[in-house]
């Protein structure tokens, strides 16, 4: 059986700040069956039970308090939540993404999380912006140059999953379809979103856009799939409406 559509939370983190009990029931009323947290260390006891009331999911948990010396409490509210994969989802320094002993240190830090997640049941993820597919490098002669995050995955320990960020890759010059190809099954989640594919405009619904998002789909059918909007004109109810359509045109996507 798919797991159900999820849309991660920091698309509506205004409407939450204001009523989060009656922001994640409007999503649910939309259809989606799951939720991307990203305030993991807030009140996650208190989030579960409104959740689990309304009968959602939850598809994954970003949590930059994993970066913390101690990344036990962030890991306690992962648990605590019900999920099984803790995103790092930024905070490693974007100079390190340009240069190979940069790739080494994020390998390394990301590699650090793997048994404290470990003992807590869970998997560690990465999250891209642009700033890990603008750099390439170069590989062996009549191949092309390689992504950053591509360098990164084969310096992480196989137990480090990606979410790959489709629109963000897409906007640090990646064809989204053939990178997810290239990466595997390292990838187990992916944020759909879509926009002109440019770093400042507001995203539209998913299918509203430049994204290929059939390719998408297809280049990584396992994948969890997570709606997420950075930025969306139209005020509280267009964005609703936004997501509405995304999870309309995601859906009959996977139908076909």
């Amino acid at each position: 059986m798919p797991r159900p559509l999820s849309v991660q939370l920091y698309t509506v983190r205004d409407q939450l700040a204001v009523d989060w009990a009656g922001t994640v029931r409007r999503l649910a009323g939309l259809g989606y069956g799951a939720v991307e947290t990203y305030d993991v260390v807030s009140d996650p006891k208190g989030h579960r039970l409104i959740l689990d009331d309304l009968g959602l999911t939850v598809s994954g948990a970003h949590a930059g308090q994993l970066l913390d010396p101690d990344p036990g409490p962030a890991l306690d509210a992962v648990t605590t939540l019900g999920t099984d994969l803790a995103i790092v989802p930024a905070g490693l320094p974007h100079e390190d993404f340009t240069t190979r002993d940069g790739l080494a240190r994020a390998a390394d830090r990301l590699n650090s999380l793997v048994a404290p997640a470990r003992r807590h049941g869970v998997r560690i993820g990465y999250h891209n912006h642009w700033w890990e597919i603008e750099p390439r490098f170069g590989a062996r002669e009549g191949e092309p140059a390689r992504h950053a995050i591509e360098v990164l995955a084969e310096l992480l320990d196989p137990a480090v999953c990606l979410e790959v960020d489709t629109y963000w890759a897409a906007v640090g010059g990646a064809g989204v379809p053939g990178l997810l190809h290239r990466l595997g099954d390292r990838v187990v989640a992916l944020h759909l979103k879509d926009g002109p594919g440019t770093k400042d405009d507001p995203n539209v619904a998913v299918g509203g856009g430049t994204m290929p998002v059939p390719e998408i789909l297809a280049a990584a059918p396992g994948a969890r799939r997570v709606v997420e909007f950075d930025a969306c004109a139209g005020g509280t109810d267009g964005l609703f409406d936004e997501l509405a359509a995304s999870l309309t045109y995601i859906t009959s996507l996977e139908a076909a």
